[in-house]
């Protein structure tokens, strides 16, 4: 297989790359939702970002990529019970798995190995999409016409980060945890409002309507396309600055201070928007926390989350009958009359 091409070639999408990269500092910001047209580089940036990350580290031969530090309690049930396991070690890359929509639940949540039963007689699980994604990124392609029962498993998991499976006289739960990433066509129909709210950012893509920005993805394309390694190559210096930058980012996370005016304005605008819940001001939180880490600050601005607003709250919103306008425009007229009280 080749190489991903390179996240820092990437043109334009903007608001798509930084949320990727908000996703990838902070995994418990909830992943993100990317919907527009087709051919426009979601499935690349993703690969892109993920190939981008350094290796994690994880316990050799487990199925679901525990991680070798983390106390027994948060291993699965076969790295909990094998004697010394815990000390052998490898590194694999970030991994990310696509969950096509024709995906039985067995396919996704793991079932019994049908193989071993037949020939050696004895239960066993068989790991599905969800244990190769923990840690990693769970692409859906197409998110908003995948079928109810997948959405109901992915929900379970989603809020616990643990899939529990019980069937054919098989118990089993291990960690999974990742980032989801959705991406369709909102002309195809819309999503269920439970899967919506588990995505922490929303980020609505087209193709480029500039002639500058449509050549220079035209020409970094095909120039991919003649000679892959040596384009890699080229870009290696920039993805490796990328990815430092990134690691930074991470390491500094939990010292990010958040002031109380900051919270207050993010709750202020939540009530001005009628968001339900919290969600809405706890991801302004989180996604404004590894922003301003993303941008070296020591603490969240106003400014970061005025950045990072439209994003986390473009999909939260109630729908009003009497304003044809869209969600992003309401974000900002909410935002503007902030500036003005």
């Amino acid at each position: 297989m080749s190489a991903p091409y390179p996240f820092t070639a990437l043109v334009a999408q903007q608001d798509m790359k930084l949320a990727l990269l908000i996703a990838a500092i902070d995994q418990g910001v909830g992943g993100e939702l990317i919907m527009g047209a087709r051919r426009t580089g979601k499935s690349t940036a993703i690969r892109a970002l993920a190939a981008l990350l350094p290796k994690i580290p994880v316990i050799a031969n487990c199925p679901y990529n525990c991680h070798p530090d983390k106390t027994p309690l948060g291993h699965c049930e076969a790295c909990q019970t094998k004697p010394g396991v815990a000390g052998k070690t490898t590194s694999v890359g970030i991994p990310v798995v696509d969950l096509p929509l024709g995906a039985t639940e067995d396919r996704v949540i793991g079932a019994l190995d049908i193989e071993r039963a037949l020939h050696a007689g004895e239960k066993a699980f068989e790991p599905g999409l969800l244990a190769r994604a923990h840690r990693g990124f769970l692409y859906i392609d197409e998110v908003n016409l995948l079928e109810d029962h997948i959405v109901d498993a992915l929900l379970d998991v989603a809020a616990s980060g643990e899939n529990v499976v019980e069937r054919e006289g098989l118990s089993i739960r291990h960690p999974a945890q990742f980032v989801l990433v959705g991406s369709g066509n909102p002309e195809e129909g819309e999503l269920r409002p439970q899967l919506l709210d588990r995505f922490g950012l929303s980020v609505d893509v087209a193709t480029p309507r500039d002639i500058k920005s449509r050549v220079e993805i035209v020409r970094l394309r095909d120039s991919y396309e003649q000679d892959r390694e040596g384009f890699i190559k080229r870009w290696r210096r920039k993805d490796l600055a990328q990815r430092r930058r990134i690691e930074k980012a991470r390491e500094q996370l939990d010292s990010v201070a958040t002031p109380d005016a900051v919270l207050e304005f993010a709750a202020g605008l939540c009530l001005k928007l009628g968001t339900d819940g919290l969600r809405g001001e706890l991801t302004l939180l989180r996604a404004g926390r590894a922003f301003a880490a993303l941008e070296k600050d020591d603490a969240v601005s106003i400014k970061h989350v005025r950045r990072i607003a439209p994003m986390v709250l473009r999909h939260r919103l109630r729908r009003d009958p009497l304003d044809e306008s869209g969600s992003e425009s309401r974000i900002e007229r909410a935002l503007e009359s902030m500036d003005t009280a």
